[in-house]
C-alpha cells in the first residue's frame, strides 16, 4: 500500500542532452506522444544540437518517461537525468509563470541563448570546459582554500543575478565572480569585458543544472591563449547539494525555474535581503518584479503590502528613479531629458498607487512602425488612434535598428504624339537637414548596412512587393527589443503596422521562448504579413491576437487583404480577433473598427 502512495508522490525532471540530433521531427513526435499520455507538465526544448527539459508530475510517469526516451534513442544513454520528489504545485501564479500547468514543447535555434547579439562565431559545444563530479569540485575548492589568496582559481556565477542574491558559493581565499546579469544572454557581453579577470586563471564555473555551464565554458576557452583552464560543476549546484546536504561551500538556497522556486540545503541561513527595507528574506514566491526591467526582486511581506512600484538594483545604478519620483513623474507627465530616452518616444507610465481614485490602470502598448518610418512618423501617423484610446492606453514608439539610406525617386513621364518626352524639369530632393532618419526592422540580403549622407536615386519604380524580398536583420532586431524591453518596459502588448507586424507576429511565435526577457500578454497586427522563418512554422502561435487590415476592397496596394489573412491564420483561432476595413494601407479609427479594438484590449485590463 506505501509502494503504491510512494509511487503517486509529485517529482520534476531537469536534464538536458548536447549531442546532433538527425532526425528532430521524429523526436519531435516523440516528445508529443510520450509527455502528453504521462500528463507531463513544463517546457520542451528541440534543436538540432541536443535537447533542454524541465517537466513535472506524477514520480512513476517521469520514470517512465525517463525509460523510454533511452529506449527511443541510445544518445540519451548517458544522460544525467536530475530527478527530485516535491510537492505538487501549490500556486496557481506561480505555476503558471514557470509554465507548470501545461506542456509546451518546441523547436528551437539555441537550447540557451548566450548572446543577445550575433557572435561573429559561435563557440564549439565540444570545446566546454571539463565536467568536475560534486566531490572533485568541492576538493578543488578545499585545496584553494587551504592555499594562500594567490593560489590562481576563481569560481565564475553563470546565473542571473536574481538567482545569486538568495545562494551562491563562497570559500575562503578563493575569488568569486559575480557577473550581476538580468539573463543568461548577457554573459557573453560579460565576458567579453572582463577577459582581464579570467585570463591566466583556472576558472571554475557553477550554474543550477549544468547546461548554462557548457556554452558559456565555450565560449570562455574559444578565446585561446590563457583561457584553457575551464571546468565546470558537472550536474549543476543541484547535483552538488545532493552530495553535500549540509550545502558545504553553497550558502543560501538554489533557485530553480519550476513551481519549487528554490531548493535550500540543510543550512537555515538566509542571505538574502528584501530590496526594500534590507531585512533577511529569499522567498520569490510573491514574484515581484522591477517596474522597469521586469527581473524578479526580493519583496518581503511587509514592503509588498506596502507598495507595488519596485525598481531592482541594476536599474537603480542606472540612474532609474526609484518609486516615489516614478509617482511624481508619472502623474504630472513630466518627460525625461533625450539623452536618457536614446530613441524613445513616448510618455513615462502612470504608476497605480493602491486605490487611488485619480489613477486608473492603462495598457502600455510597444509600438512598431512599418518600414522606412520612424518613432516619430509614427507616433503622427497613430495620434487619431492614440487619442480614441487616451483613457485605456498609453504607446510608446521606438526606432528600428537598421537605418537605411535617403532615396528619392525620378519623376516619369511618358511621351505622346505632341512631344517626345516632357521638358518639366525634375525636382531636386530636399536637403538632407530637413528629413528624419528611416529605419527598417527586416532589410533585403544585398542591403550592405550604410546609411548614406546623401540622397541616392532608386533603382527603378517602386515595387509593392518589396517586402518580400526583405528577411534580413532579425536577430539584430529582436536583440534591439530585447533591451527596449529590459530598459523601458513593462509593456503590456506590442502593436506593429506592415513591416512592424511582421517583427511582432515572429516576437509572439517566440512568446514562451522569450518568457523573462520580453513579457507581454497580447499583439496588436496591422496590415501584417508572416515571414518565411521556422519559428512561424511550429503550429498555431497561441499568443491573443487583434488582426487589422483592408478587405477585398479596402485598396490596401501594401500588403494584400489575401496576406493578412494567412497570417491571422497561424494564431489560435480562440484567442485571436479580426477587424477588415475598407480604408487601405492605414489603422482605422472610426466606428465600428475603433469599437472592436477597444473592445479587444478591455480583455487586458
Amino acid at each position: 500500500m506505501s509502494e503504491d502512495k510512494d509511487r503517486e508522490q509529485y517529482g520534476v525532471l531537469l536534464y538536458y542532452n548536447y549531442a546532433e540530433i538527425a532526425d528532430l521531427n521524429h523526436l519531435l513526435t516523440f516528445y508529443n506522444s510520450n509527455c502528453s499520455s504521462l500528463n507531463l507538465r513544463g517546457r520542451v526544448r528541440l534543436s538540432t544540437h541536443g535537447v533542454n527539459v524541465t517537466v513535472g508530475g506524477n514520480l512513476s510517469s517521469l520514470e517512465s518517461h525517463i525509460e523510454a526516451l533511452k529506449a527511443h534513442n541510445s544518445l540519451f544513454h548517458r544522460t544525467d537525468f536530475k530527478l527530485a520528489t516535491c510537492h505538487h504545485p501549490l500556486n496557481d501564479k506561480v505555476a503558471r509563470e514557470c509554465g507548470f500547468t501545461s506542456l509546451s514543447i518546441r523547436i528551437v535555434d539555441e537550447l540557451v541563448t548566450l548572446s543577445s547579439h550575433p557572435l561573429l562565431k559561435a563557440p564549439d559545444i565540444s570545446n566546454a570546459g571539463m565536467h568536475l563530479s560534486a566531490l572533485d569540485f568541492h576538493s578543488s575548492l578545499h585545496n584553494a582554500y587551504k592555499e594562500s589568496p594567490e593560489n590562481g582559481l576563481v569560481l565564475l556565477d553563470a546565473r542571473n543575478l536574481y538567482e545569486t542574491r538568495i545562494g551562491k558559493f563562497h570559500v575562503p581565499n578563493v575569488e568569486t565572480l559575480d557577473p550581476q546579469v538580468r539573463q543568461y544572454s548577457d554573459l557573453s557581453s560579460w565576458i567579453d569585458d572582463n577577459g582581464d579577470r579570467l585570463k591566466g586563471k583556472n576558472i571554475f564555473m557553477y550554474c543550477t543544472g549544468g547546461i548554462r555551464c557548457e556554452m558559456a565554458s565555450a565560449y570562455i576557452k574559444s578565446k585561446g591563449a590563457g583561457f584553457e583552464n575551464v571546468f565546470q560543476l558537472f550536474g549543476g549546484i543541484q547535483r552538488y547539494l545532493e552530495q553535500f546536504p549540509d550545502g558545504g561551500f553553497f550558502k543560501g538556497k538554489n533557485f530553480v525555474f519550476d513551481h519549487r522556486i528554490s531548493v535550500g540545503s540543510s543550512d537555515a541561513n538566509i542571505i538574502g535581503t528584501c530590496l526594500t527595507c534590507q531585512c533577511s528574506f529569499d522567498d520569490y514566491t510573491s514574484r515581484c518584479r522591477c517596474t522597469y526591467c521586469r527581473m524578479l526582486v526580493l519583496v518581503c511581506r511587509s514592503c509588498e503590502s506596502e507598495s507595488t512600484v519596485y525598481v531592482c538594483e541594476l536599474c537603480q545604478k542606472q540612474g532609474k528613479p526609484e518609486s516615489a519620483q516614478l509617482i511624481e513623474i508619472g502623474e504630472s507627465k513630466t518627460s525625461l531629458s533625450d539623452a536618457e530616452f536614446n530613441n524613445f518616444s513616448s510618455d513615462l507610465p502612470r504608476v497605480p498607487r493602491g486605490d487611488d481614485p485619480r489613477t486608473s490602470r492603462k495598457l502600455r502598448i510597444l509600438c512598431l512602425h512599418g518600414f522606412r518610418q520612424n518613432a516619430s512618423s509614427f507616433k503622427g501617423r497613430t495620434a487619431s488612434l492614440a487619442k480614441k484610446l487616451k483613457k485605456i492606453t498609453e504607446f510608446v514608439f521606438v526606432d528600428a535598428p537598421h537605418e537605411l539610406p535617403f532615396i528619392y525617386q525620378t519623376p516619369m513621364f511618358e511621351s505622346n504624339e505632341n512631344c517626345a518626352s516632357s521638358s518639366l524639369p525634375s525636382s531636386p530632393p530636399p536637403p538632407l537637414e530637413n528629413c528624419k532618419k528611416k529605419f527598417a526592422w527586416f532589410v533585403a540580403p544585398n542591403f550592405d548596412g550604410s546609411s548614406g549622407v546623401d540622397w541616392k536615386v532608386a533603382d527603378g519604380p517602386f515595387d509593392p512587393l518589396q517586402y518580400q524580398q526583405q528577411t534580413v536583420g532579425y536577430d539584430i532586431s529582436l536583440s534591439h527589443l530585447k533591451n527596449v524591453f529590459s530598459q523601458e518596459g513593462p509593456f503590456d502588448g506590442i502593436l506593429g503596422f506592415s513591416q512592424g507586424a511582421a517583427m511582432a507576429a515572429l516576437i509572439s511565435a517566440l512568446q514562451e521562448e522569450l518568457k523573462g526577457e520580453m513579457d507581454f500578454k497580447f499583439v496588436v497586427l496591422c496590415s501584417g504579413f508572416a515571414l518565411r522563418m521556422k519559428a512561424m512554422e511550429c503550429g498555431p502561435i497561441k499568443c491573443p491576437s487583434l488582426h487589422i487590415f483592408g478587405n477585398e476592397h479596402g485598396k490596401d496596394r501594401q500588403i494584400a487583404n489575401q496576406t493578412s489573412k494567412e497570417l491571422a491564420s497561424l494564431y489560435e483561432g480562440d484567442c485571436s480577433a479580426i477587424v477588415e476595413h475598407d480604408n487601405g494601407h492605414i489603422i482605422p479609427t472610426r466606428s465600428p473598427y475603433i469599437d472592436e479594438i477597444k473592445n479587444f484590449l478591455n480583455r487586458f485590463l
